[in-house]
């Protein structure tokens, strides 16, 4: 049975030991909640892919309380420094080249010479990883391929038995998953887009790559980031982008004011404001995968939604929601 822990420090310290003990622990950050484990113990970690349905090859990000115990594991170069300074803790994951000394298991890498690694915006977050010794590994609590989870209940509904306890922290402030920057070498590239703006990363660096290709699953290995496989973030029913109206047989996702009308109608902002979006992007497609049916409706109709800011991470996970599966 799957336990729900307040997130105070009793909750905290019967977390942290479960951790410890190998077992399964679902956690929230600032982004989403995350389903983490020992990231030292091999076979605490392959507990995560048994609980999630996770392919092996797809790596896991690896969460520090601070950028020092990171950067113990990874080897920080100067501009991995100088974004640590200046977005950690925060929704930044950074995938560096491994240290020959690491500690953590080949298997949260997926074999690779890379860890993706990270410090949470989140006290409850950062104060559960340094109980528990530091260096959680960390998808997110949800099954694999699934719409992410930004409460705890929405984890108990994908996850509930198959995990040791849920620290429940309400719901995820920022609600969408972190921005992963290869710095690993040369100019930085940008693995997936999330809760930090590329204007913030580019303002502060100066130019990054992008253009990565989403993988299918057959021709994946290697992927040295979460979330870059084609068919992601999806709710159960087909997803249909860019629709200025919902059809009969649509539930409509949608944004800003006076949306068309629709039999059920998520908005994700009133106010056409992206951050807002972002924070209610995986709870509203939850919200019309469960209750359309009883409606008789088949699908989901997304509202376009602008790239400016956050509206970039938006836009890349509705695109692997859509994608064919």
């Amino acid at each position: 049975m799957t336990r729900l822990l307040p997130p105070d420090a009793g909750g905290i310290a019967e977390a942290a030991g479960l951790l410890h003990g190998g077992a399964l622990v679902a956690f929230a950050t600032e982004t989403v909640y995350g389903l983490g484990a020992d990231a030292r113990q091999g076979r605490a970690v392959a507990g995560i892919f048994a609980a999630k349905g996770r392919p092996r090859f797809n790596p896991l990000i690896c969460h520090f309380s601070c950028a020092a115990a990171a950067f113990a594991e990874v080897e920080a170069n100067d501009m991995a420094a100088r974004l640590a300074a200046l977005f950690w803790p925060g929704p930044l994951t950074m995938v560096l080249r491994r240290r020959a000394t690491s500690r953590i298991d080949l298997l949260a890498g997926a074999g690779l010479d890379t860890l993706a690694v990270r410090v949470p915006a989140h006290a409850a977050a950062r104060a559960l990883i340094a109980a528990a010794g530091e260096a959680i590994a960390a998808p997110s609590a949800n099954r694999s391929g699934g719409v992410s989870p930004t409460e705890a209940g929405h984890v108990m509904a994908d996850l509930g038995g198959r995990i040791a306890a849920v620290l429940d922290c309400g719901p995820a402030a920022l609600g969408i998953e972190s921005t992963v920057l290869d710095v690993s070498g040369g100019r930085p590239r940008l693995l997936r887009p999330g809760g930090l703006p590329m204007e913030a990363i580019e303002a502060a660096i100066g130019a990054v790559s992008r253009g990565i290709t989403p993988a299918r699953p057959e021709l994946a290995q290697g992927l040295r980031s979460p979330g870059l496989l084609v068919s992601h973030y999806a709710p159960r029913l087909p997803l249909r982008l860019e629709a200025s109206d919902p059809l009969a047989d649509e539930a409509l996702l949608a944004f800003g004011a006076n949306p068309p009308a629709a039999s059920l109608v998520w908005n994700l902002s009133d106010g056409g404001d992206v951050t807002e979006a972002a924070s209610r992007l995986f709870a509203g497609l939850r919200w019309l995968d469960a209750r359309a049916p009883a409606l008789g409706l088949a699908r989901i109709a997304a509202m376009p939604v602008p790239m400016a800011g956050l509206g970039a991470a938006i836009n890349d996970r509705l695109q692997r929601a859509a994608a064919p599966r």
